[in-house]
Protein backbone atom coordinates (compact mmCIF):
# COMPACT_ATOMS: atom_id res chain seq x y z
CA UNK A 1 0.00 0.00 0.00
CA UNK A 2 2.84 2.37 0.92
CA UNK A 3 4.60 1.82 -2.40
CA UNK A 4 1.35 2.49 -4.29
CA UNK A 5 0.84 5.74 -2.41
CA UNK A 6 4.42 6.80 -3.05
CA UNK A 7 4.01 5.98 -6.73
CA UNK A 8 0.85 8.06 -6.95
CA UNK A 9 2.56 10.98 -5.25
CA UNK A 10 5.50 10.74 -7.65
CA UNK A 11 3.16 10.70 -10.66
CA UNK A 12 1.36 13.77 -9.32
CA UNK A 13 4.68 15.55 -8.75
CA UNK A 14 5.96 14.66 -12.23
CA UNK A 15 2.73 15.84 -13.85
CA UNK A 16 2.62 19.18 -12.03
CA UNK A 17 6.19 20.08 -12.99
CA UNK A 18 6.37 18.12 -16.27
CA UNK A 19 7.11 21.14 -18.48
CA UNK A 20 9.85 22.29 -16.16
CA UNK A 21 11.33 18.80 -15.88
CA UNK A 22 11.45 18.64 -19.67
CA UNK A 23 13.69 21.71 -19.69
CA UNK A 24 17.24 20.42 -20.08
CA UNK A 25 18.69 22.79 -17.50
CA UNK A 26 16.49 21.37 -14.73
CA UNK A 27 15.35 17.82 -15.38
CA UNK A 28 14.13 15.41 -12.72
CA UNK A 29 17.10 15.84 -10.40
CA UNK A 30 16.92 19.60 -10.65
CA UNK A 31 13.24 19.56 -9.81
CA UNK A 32 14.01 17.52 -6.72
CA UNK A 33 16.58 20.12 -5.80
CA UNK A 34 13.91 22.79 -6.05
CA UNK A 35 11.54 20.73 -3.90
CA UNK A 36 14.24 20.49 -1.22
CA UNK A 37 15.05 24.19 -1.47
CA UNK A 38 14.47 26.72 1.31
CA UNK A 39 14.15 30.36 0.25
CA UNK A 40 13.57 33.48 2.33
CA UNK A 41 11.99 36.48 0.61
CA UNK A 42 12.57 39.67 2.59
CA UNK A 43 9.78 42.07 1.71
CA UNK A 44 6.60 41.14 -0.13
CA UNK A 45 5.74 44.27 -2.05
CA UNK A 46 5.91 44.49 -5.82
CA UNK A 47 9.16 42.61 -6.39
CA UNK A 48 8.75 40.28 -3.42
CA UNK A 49 5.25 39.15 -4.41
CA UNK A 50 6.38 38.50 -7.98
CA UNK A 51 9.37 36.50 -6.73
CA UNK A 52 7.19 34.51 -4.33
CA UNK A 53 4.66 33.64 -7.02
CA UNK A 54 7.30 32.53 -9.53
CA UNK A 55 9.21 30.37 -7.06
CA UNK A 56 6.05 28.86 -5.59
CA UNK A 57 4.83 27.84 -9.05
CA UNK A 58 8.30 26.48 -9.84
CA UNK A 59 8.02 24.13 -6.85
CA UNK A 60 10.48 25.52 -4.31
CA UNK A 61 9.79 23.39 -1.23
CA UNK A 62 9.86 26.02 1.53
CA UNK A 63 9.23 29.74 1.10
CA UNK A 64 9.55 32.04 4.09
CA UNK A 65 7.92 35.40 3.39
CA UNK A 66 9.03 38.18 5.74
CA UNK A 67 7.21 41.50 5.53
CA UNK A 68 6.34 44.30 7.96
CA UNK A 69 3.55 45.93 5.96
CA UNK A 70 -0.12 45.52 5.07
CA UNK A 71 -2.01 45.58 1.75
CA UNK A 72 -3.40 48.88 0.44
CA UNK A 73 -5.37 49.69 -2.70
CA UNK A 74 -2.36 51.41 -4.29
CA UNK A 75 -0.48 48.09 -4.16
CA UNK A 76 -2.88 46.29 -6.50
CA UNK A 77 -1.48 47.84 -9.68
CA UNK A 78 1.76 45.89 -9.37
CA UNK A 79 1.71 43.49 -6.39
CA UNK A 80 0.49 40.32 -8.03
CA UNK A 81 -0.47 38.19 -5.02
CA UNK A 82 -3.09 40.55 -3.59
CA UNK A 83 -6.79 41.24 -4.16
CA UNK A 84 -9.16 44.11 -3.38
CA UNK A 85 -10.46 42.16 -0.39
CA UNK A 86 -6.94 42.01 1.08
CA UNK A 87 -6.66 45.80 0.84
CA UNK A 88 -10.13 46.33 2.33
CA UNK A 89 -9.15 44.18 5.32
CA UNK A 90 -5.63 45.68 5.60
CA UNK A 91 -4.23 42.15 5.68
CA UNK A 92 -0.50 41.86 6.36
CA UNK A 93 1.20 41.20 3.04
CA UNK A 94 2.91 38.04 4.28
CA UNK A 95 -0.45 36.57 5.34
CA UNK A 96 -2.24 37.54 2.12
CA UNK A 97 0.60 36.14 0.00
CA UNK A 98 0.63 32.86 1.91
CA UNK A 99 -3.10 32.41 1.42
CA UNK A 100 -2.91 33.10 -2.29
CA UNK A 101 0.01 30.72 -2.84
CA UNK A 102 -1.84 27.96 -0.96
CA UNK A 103 -4.67 28.32 -3.47
CA UNK A 104 -2.45 27.44 -6.44
CA UNK A 105 0.20 25.23 -4.84
CA UNK A 106 -0.83 23.48 -1.64
CA UNK A 107 2.07 21.03 -1.94
CA UNK A 108 4.79 23.42 -0.79
CA UNK A 109 5.34 25.00 2.61
CA UNK A 110 4.88 28.77 2.86
CA UNK A 111 5.74 30.48 6.13
CA UNK A 112 4.39 33.96 6.81
CA UNK A 113 6.41 36.17 9.15
CA UNK A 114 4.76 39.54 9.82
CA UNK A 115 7.87 41.22 11.14
CA UNK A 116 10.34 43.96 10.37
CA UNK A 117 13.74 42.37 9.69
CA UNK A 118 16.16 43.93 12.20
CA UNK A 119 19.44 42.86 13.84
CA UNK A 120 17.54 41.47 16.82
CA UNK A 121 15.54 38.92 14.81
CA UNK A 122 17.52 38.35 11.63
CA UNK A 123 19.20 35.16 12.89
CA UNK A 124 15.85 33.60 13.80
CA UNK A 125 14.14 34.69 10.57
CA UNK A 126 16.87 33.63 8.14
CA UNK A 127 18.30 30.58 9.91
CA UNK A 128 18.18 27.39 7.85
CA UNK A 129 17.60 29.08 4.49
CA UNK A 130 19.49 28.16 1.31
CA UNK A 131 18.98 31.46 -0.52
CA UNK A 132 17.78 34.95 0.45
CA UNK A 133 15.89 37.09 -2.06
CA UNK A 134 15.53 40.85 -1.78
CA UNK A 135 12.01 42.24 -1.98
CA UNK A 136 12.73 45.26 0.23
CA UNK A 137 12.47 48.94 -0.57
CA UNK A 138 15.40 50.37 1.39
CA UNK A 139 19.18 50.10 1.58
CA UNK A 140 19.24 49.87 5.38
CA UNK A 141 17.63 46.42 5.25
CA UNK A 142 19.68 45.39 2.21
CA UNK A 143 22.96 46.15 3.98
CA UNK A 144 21.69 44.17 6.97
CA UNK A 145 20.90 41.17 4.75
CA UNK A 146 24.28 41.56 3.04
CA UNK A 147 26.10 41.48 6.40
CA UNK A 148 24.20 38.36 7.49
CA UNK A 149 24.70 36.58 4.17
CA UNK A 150 28.42 37.35 3.92
CA UNK A 151 29.08 36.39 7.54
CA UNK A 152 27.23 33.08 7.11
CA UNK A 153 28.38 32.34 3.53
CA UNK A 154 24.79 32.31 2.32
CA UNK A 155 23.93 33.36 -1.26
CA UNK A 156 21.49 36.20 -1.69
CA UNK A 157 20.09 38.17 -4.62
CA UNK A 158 19.72 41.95 -4.58
CA UNK A 159 16.70 43.21 -6.55
CA UNK A 160 15.31 46.73 -6.95
CA UNK A 161 12.75 48.40 -9.19
CA UNK A 162 11.60 52.00 -9.55
CA UNK A 163 9.87 53.78 -12.42
CA UNK A 164 10.62 51.71 -15.52
CA UNK A 165 14.03 50.55 -14.29
CA UNK A 166 15.04 47.29 -12.61
CA UNK A 167 18.39 46.08 -11.30
CA UNK A 168 19.65 42.82 -9.77
CA UNK A 169 22.87 41.30 -8.46
CA UNK A 170 23.80 37.78 -7.34
CA UNK A 171 25.93 37.81 -4.19
CA UNK A 172 27.89 34.59 -3.68
CA UNK A 173 30.00 35.22 -0.56
CA UNK A 174 33.67 34.44 -1.04
CA UNK A 175 33.27 34.25 -4.82
CA UNK A 176 31.63 37.41 -6.15
CA UNK A 177 31.37 41.03 -5.09
CA UNK A 178 28.89 41.75 -2.31
CA UNK A 179 26.56 44.74 -2.08
CA UNK A 180 29.08 46.67 0.03
CA UNK A 181 31.76 46.05 -2.63
CA UNK A 182 29.71 47.94 -5.20
CA UNK A 183 28.02 50.43 -2.87
CA UNK A 184 30.40 51.02 0.08
CA UNK A 185 28.17 53.70 1.55
CA UNK A 186 24.42 54.20 1.73
CA UNK A 187 23.33 56.30 -1.28
CA UNK A 188 22.98 59.92 -0.22
CA UNK A 189 20.75 62.75 -1.42
CA UNK A 190 17.48 62.34 -3.26
CA UNK A 191 16.74 58.66 -3.86
CA UNK A 192 13.94 57.73 -6.22
CA UNK A 193 11.16 55.58 -4.80
CA UNK A 194 7.87 54.32 -6.19
CA UNK A 195 6.16 57.01 -4.08
CA UNK A 196 8.12 59.78 -5.85
CA UNK A 197 8.71 58.34 -9.33
CA UNK A 198 5.98 55.73 -9.74
CA UNK A 199 6.58 52.21 -10.95
CA UNK A 200 5.60 50.04 -13.91
CA UNK A 201 4.43 46.51 -13.17
CA UNK A 202 6.21 45.38 -16.32
CA UNK A 203 9.56 46.50 -14.89
CA UNK A 204 8.77 44.63 -11.68
CA UNK A 205 7.91 41.41 -13.50
CA UNK A 206 10.98 41.60 -15.75
CA UNK A 207 13.54 41.99 -12.98
CA UNK A 208 11.72 39.50 -10.73
CA UNK A 209 11.80 36.92 -13.52
CA UNK A 210 15.54 37.42 -13.98
CA UNK A 211 16.22 37.16 -10.23
CA UNK A 212 13.92 34.16 -9.74
CA UNK A 213 15.71 32.34 -12.56
CA UNK A 214 19.04 32.95 -10.84
CA UNK A 215 17.58 31.55 -7.61
CA UNK A 216 16.44 28.45 -9.49
CA UNK A 217 19.98 27.99 -10.82
CA UNK A 218 21.32 28.13 -7.28
CA UNK A 219 18.85 25.56 -6.00
CA UNK A 220 19.22 23.21 -8.96
CA UNK A 221 23.01 23.30 -8.58
CA UNK A 222 25.39 21.31 -10.74
CA UNK A 223 25.83 22.71 -14.21
CA UNK A 224 23.12 25.31 -13.62
CA UNK A 225 25.25 27.01 -10.97
CA UNK A 226 27.96 27.55 -13.59
CA UNK A 227 25.54 29.74 -15.53
CA UNK A 228 24.93 32.19 -12.69
CA UNK A 229 25.39 35.80 -13.75
CA UNK A 230 28.34 37.63 -12.16
CA UNK A 231 27.37 41.21 -13.02
CA UNK A 232 25.13 43.94 -11.63
CA UNK A 233 22.49 43.88 -14.38
CA UNK A 234 19.98 46.64 -15.09
CA UNK A 235 17.33 47.25 -17.71
CA UNK A 236 14.88 50.07 -18.43
CA UNK A 237 11.71 48.74 -20.07
CA UNK A 238 10.67 52.24 -21.23
CA UNK A 239 13.91 53.43 -22.85
CA UNK A 240 15.27 49.93 -23.63
CA UNK A 241 18.61 50.88 -22.07
CA UNK A 242 20.61 48.01 -20.60
CA UNK A 243 23.81 47.99 -18.55
CA UNK A 244 26.06 45.53 -16.75
CA UNK A 245 28.80 46.19 -14.22
CA UNK A 246 31.40 43.52 -13.49
CA UNK A 247 30.95 41.92 -10.08
CA UNK A 248 32.76 38.59 -10.46
CA UNK A 249 35.28 39.25 -7.69
CA UNK A 250 35.13 40.85 -4.23
CA UNK A 251 36.60 44.34 -3.95
CA UNK A 252 39.86 44.54 -2.04
CA UNK A 253 39.30 46.24 1.30
CA UNK A 254 35.54 45.79 1.27
CA UNK A 255 34.13 46.50 4.73
CA UNK A 256 31.94 43.39 4.72
CA UNK A 257 33.56 40.60 2.74
CA UNK A 258 37.13 41.89 3.09
CA UNK A 259 37.43 43.27 6.61
CA UNK A 260 34.54 41.19 8.02
CA UNK A 261 33.20 44.32 9.73
CA UNK A 262 29.46 43.73 10.00
CA UNK A 263 28.30 47.09 11.34
CA UNK A 264 24.70 46.68 10.16
CA UNK A 265 24.38 43.25 11.71
CA UNK A 266 25.64 44.72 14.97
CA UNK A 267 22.84 47.27 14.78
CA UNK A 268 25.13 50.24 15.33
CA UNK A 269 23.13 53.46 15.18
CA UNK A 270 20.03 51.75 13.84
CA UNK A 271 16.95 53.87 14.65
CA UNK A 272 13.84 52.45 16.30
CA UNK A 273 11.60 54.97 14.55
CA UNK A 274 11.96 54.88 10.78
CA UNK A 275 10.43 56.26 7.62
CA UNK A 276 8.12 53.75 6.01
CA UNK A 277 7.18 55.39 2.69
CA UNK A 278 3.68 56.60 1.86
CA UNK A 279 3.97 59.62 4.19
CA UNK A 280 4.34 57.17 7.09
CA UNK A 281 6.54 56.48 10.09
CA UNK A 282 7.18 53.05 11.62
CA UNK A 283 7.65 52.70 15.37
CA UNK A 284 9.30 49.53 16.63
CA UNK A 285 11.08 50.64 19.79
CA UNK A 286 10.21 47.58 21.88
CA UNK A 287 8.13 44.45 21.70
CA UNK A 288 4.92 44.55 23.70
CA UNK A 289 2.02 42.13 23.29
CA UNK A 290 -1.19 43.93 22.30
CA UNK A 291 -4.67 42.69 23.13
CA UNK A 292 -6.67 44.01 20.17
CA UNK A 293 -10.06 43.66 21.86
CA UNK A 294 -8.89 45.62 24.88
CA UNK A 295 -7.14 48.20 22.70
CA UNK A 296 -10.24 48.72 20.55
CA UNK A 297 -12.35 49.38 23.66
CA UNK A 298 -9.76 51.91 24.82
CA UNK A 299 -9.55 53.76 21.50
CA UNK A 300 -13.20 53.86 20.42
CA UNK A 301 -13.87 57.16 22.19
CA UNK A 302 -10.93 58.79 20.38
CA UNK A 303 -11.66 57.89 16.77
CA UNK A 304 -12.70 55.12 14.43
CA UNK A 305 -11.16 51.73 15.13
CA UNK A 306 -11.46 48.17 13.85
CA UNK A 307 -9.33 45.05 13.97
CA UNK A 308 -8.93 41.50 12.74
CA UNK A 309 -6.60 38.85 14.14
CA UNK A 310 -3.60 40.38 12.38
CA UNK A 311 -3.86 44.19 12.65
CA UNK A 312 -5.74 46.95 14.45
CA UNK A 313 -6.56 50.11 12.49
CA UNK A 314 -7.20 53.40 14.29
CA UNK A 315 -8.18 56.63 12.54
CA UNK A 316 -7.89 60.01 14.23
CA UNK A 317 -7.80 62.75 11.63
CA UNK A 318 -5.47 63.45 9.96
CA UNK A 319 -3.64 60.30 11.07
CA UNK A 320 -4.09 56.57 10.60
CA UNK A 321 -2.39 54.08 12.90
CA UNK A 322 -1.88 50.41 12.04
CA UNK A 323 -0.95 48.40 15.11
CA UNK A 324 0.50 44.87 15.01
CA UNK A 325 0.23 42.20 17.76
CA UNK A 326 3.87 42.69 18.82
CA UNK A 327 3.39 46.40 19.48
CA UNK A 328 4.93 47.63 16.25
CA UNK A 329 2.98 50.43 14.55
CA UNK A 330 2.88 52.26 11.24
CA UNK A 331 1.51 55.79 11.54
CA UNK A 332 0.32 57.31 8.30
CA UNK A 333 -0.19 61.02 7.72
CA UNK A 334 3.15 62.37 8.92
CA UNK A 335 6.86 62.17 8.23
CA UNK A 336 7.69 63.78 11.58
CA UNK A 337 9.05 61.08 13.90
CA UNK A 338 8.32 63.29 16.91
CA UNK A 339 4.64 63.51 15.99
CA UNK A 340 4.50 59.77 15.39
CA UNK A 341 6.15 58.99 18.73
CA UNK A 342 3.76 61.35 20.52
CA UNK A 343 0.69 59.71 18.95
CA UNK A 344 1.97 56.26 19.83
CA UNK A 345 2.73 57.23 23.42
CA UNK A 346 -0.67 58.86 23.84
CA UNK A 347 -2.82 56.07 22.48
CA UNK A 348 -0.73 52.90 22.92
CA UNK A 349 1.67 53.75 25.71
CA UNK A 350 5.25 54.91 26.23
Amino acid sequence: MTSLRQGAEKDKFDERYSRQILFRGIGTEGQRGLAAGRVAIVGCGATGSALAQLLARAGVGILRIIDRDYVEASNLQRQSLFEEKDAAESLPKAIAATRRIAAFNSEIVVEARVEDLVPGNIHELLEGMDVILDGTDNFETRYLVNDYAVKNSLPWIYVATVGSYGVTLNVLPGKTACLACLFPDTPQGMIETCETSGILNTAVNLVASVAATEAVKLLVGGGAAEKLRTTLWSYDVWTNEQAEIAAAKPRAGCRACGERNFVHLAGEGRPHITMCGRNSVQIHERARPIDFTEMQARLESHGMVRHNEFVLKFWREPYEMTLFPDGRAIIKGTTDTGVARSLYARFVGS
